[in-house]
């Protein structure tokens, strides 16, 4: 009993509320007083920056303590530490968040902020109360995506259980994805031109062919831009096959096709439509004069020896031409027909000559 009656002995300084050390130290154990009322902030940030890498510890008047390491990689240029969280941001949810005061008593409530300077990343966040201050923990929300842009963030940004990781790794492979689907509709597309073209280039000289000419003449004939073509055979191209070769005839004709691209302007077409034969188009030319100057250039550098292995090809050119101011209605088969009639006209005079197509003369 004596024992239990020591136990249970309460001394007069404490029922008087003696101010002794003991007797505060009682009291503030009591009354919870003192100068921490919770968790340092200081021992919270290490815990902090692992498990909530977009935080911001907050002093009692909102100012910012420490920031997590993501959230800081979103401002390396702004000094954050001892800014008000106010100045950091404007909250746009809930309205009218003007002070402090104002934002305090919102904790575990869903706050949706904005960056107050660019880019103005948007966020959602949730204040909790530590001691003195506030944890405020933000995440991008919905703008994770502008963020990825913005911030060239990676994994290594998130706490390790954010599903943001999740979106991370899907945005990533969707990116790879259709970086490789543009680069396979890319070489599908060149691929479709190359095969374009090549159905329009004639594969031993380079020129346009029949089914190239073919397109170009009707939408010329369709149209009301004037022209001309001449319609070129080449004389002896024959003997040089029967003397030497096939060979010795496919050098000639590239040798040709050189020397009508130079004679021509950049916007003419020069078509290989047969064996020896080609077309040569003049888009907005109808100076008789100039086409004949032309013609006649041609068929003088044809005329020229070609340099073949240890010997020399002689052939020379014949021409016709049409103009597209001499018909009243376009007509390609028919215009077609007319430099004929004009290249049969030059090969009748003697080869090595250039006619136009005249009407009455031709028809007779």
């Amino acid at each position: 009993m004596g024992g239990q009656q020591a136990g249970m002995h309460v001394g007069p300084d404490a029922l008087s509320g003696d101010t002794g050390a003991g007797g505060q130290a009682g009291q503030q154990a009591v009354s919870g007083g003192g100068a921490s009322h919770g968790p340092d902030p200081a021992d919270l940030a290490p815990v902090l920056d692992v498990l909530c890498p977009m935080h911001l510890l907050l002093g009692p008047v909102g100012e910012v303590l420490h920031t997590g390491p993501t959230l800081a990689r979103l401002r390396p240029q702004t000094r954050l530490k001892g800014a008000s969280v106010l100045d950091i941001f404007e909250v746009t949810r809930p309205r009218q968040i003007a002070a402090w005061e104002d934002l305090r008593p919102l904790q575990g409530k869903i706050l949706h902020l904005v960056f107050r300077d660019h880019p103005m990343t948007a966020f959602k966040g949730c204040l909790a109360a530590t001691g003195q201050g506030m944890v405020l923990n933000l995440s991008f929300g919905i703008s994770i995506m502008d963020a990825l842009r913005d911030y060239a963030l990676t994994a290594a940004d998130f706490a390790a259980t954010d599903m943001t990781v999740e979106l991370l790794y899907l945005f990533e492979a969707k990116s790879a994805a259709m970086e490789e689907s543009r680069k396979l509709n890319l070489r599908l597309r060149g691929a479709m031109v190359a095969a374009e073209a090549q159905a329009l280039t004639d594969t031993l000289t380079g020129l346009s062919n029949r089914r190239a000419l073919d397109h170009l003449l009707e939408r010329l004939c369709h149209g009301r831009e004037p022209f001309a073509a001449m319609h070129l055979d080449l004389d002896h191209f024959k003997a040089v096959n029967d003397t030497l070769g096939h060979a010795a005839g496919d050098h000639v004709l590239r040798h040709v096709a050189i020397i009508l691209t130079e004679e021509t302007r950049s916007g003419d077409t020069v078509a290989r439509i047969g064996g020896d034969e080609f077309v040569l188009v003049f888009p907005k030319l109808q100076d008789r004069a100039l086409l004949d100057t032309i013609a006649q250039r041609i068929i003088a550098r044809l005329c020229q020896p070609i340099p073949y292995c240890d010997t020399h090809c002689h052939i020379s050119g014949s021409i016709g031409t049409v103009l597209s101011g001499d018909y009243d209605r376009l007509d390609m088969g028919r215009m077609m027909a007319d430099a004929d009639a004009a290249l049969y006209r030059s090969k009748k005079a003697g080869r090595g000559c250039h006619q136009f197509f005249h009407q009455v003369t031709d028809d007779d």
